[in-house]
């Protein structure tokens, strides 16, 4: 397994601003982990009075160790625990062994008592081409004939991916619709920089589908599984612009 790359979103609940605040480098053999902090660090405690993690308590340092580091391995349900295999239904990874980083790649490592997002750095293979998957953002704020259109969706539907130059949080944003066009909700923030990228140098590539349509009683960040698919020019390295570059030694 080839080594990754992941991201550690931070969120200030009052203004809802989301920040890439540290950065997490994992060997292919899941023998070597490193963290370090991020520009986006920076920005969020100008911005919103963040501070360093219990963790990782110095902006400056580079932190390693043999093992994932705890605020990330407490992210992760594992196999002993009851409801795993229906757990990992609702990530698409019915049947599967997977490993602890390929379930929080795709769940995020939510948790009700923090804000923090775990999400993969996008990887290009040797064409440039890309997939993402994520769950849906959003979709609880849209109208109610699209949150009753949403109820309908199934694994495979196409979906259109939009571009919003007016989002009252964030400015620019992602809109997933259905073909009938039902705004159903939204792309992570994280992704939008590189998704509009993408969508400006290979505007006929970028394609969007539904994997998993997960009713209630699943958590509602979990409801609607989406695989994105698009195409970046050699030129460009996602994710390493400002807020994503590290900081430390």
């Amino acid at each position: 397994m080839k080594d990754r790359t992941f991201f550690l979103g931070w969120q200030d609940h009052q203004t809802h601003a989301w920040y890439p605040v540290g950065r997490l480098d994992a060997s292919g053999k899941g023998d070597r982990y490193q963290f370090v902090y991020t520009r986006g660090a920076l920005k969020a405690r100008a911005q919103s009075g963040f501070e360093p993690l219990y963790d990782f308590p110095s902006f400056e340092k580079t932190y390693e160790s043999p093992d994932l580091f705890p605020l990330f391995k407490n992210r992760i349900m594992t196999p002993h625990r009851r409801g795993f295999q229906e757990y990992l239904k609702l990530l698409d990874l019915e049947g599967m062994e997977p490993d602890p980083l390929e379930i929080v790649a795709i769940d995020g490592g939510y948790r009700a008592t923090d804000a923090f997002q775990v999400f993969p750095k996008i990887e290009k293979d040797n064409d440039g081409r890309f997939t993402s998957r994520f769950f849906l953002h959003g979709w609880r704020h849209v109208s109610n004939p699209a949150q009753r259109r949403l109820d309908t969706l199934v694994p495979g539907e196409a979906l259109y991916v939009a571009v919003e130059l007016n989002n009252p949080a964030t400015i620019t944003a992602l809109q997933l619709q259905t073909e009938d066009y039902h705004m159903i909700g939204w792309a992570p923030r994280y992704l939008v920089h590189d998704l509009m990228y993408a969508m400006t140098h290979a505007p006929g590539e970028m394609s969007a589908k539904v994997l998993r349509f997960n009713a209630m009683p699943a958590p509602s960040k979990q409801r609607v599984l989406i695989e994105l698919k698009g195409h970046l020019p050699d030129s460009h390295t996602p994710m390493e612009y400002d807020e994503f570059l590290m900081l430390g030694d």
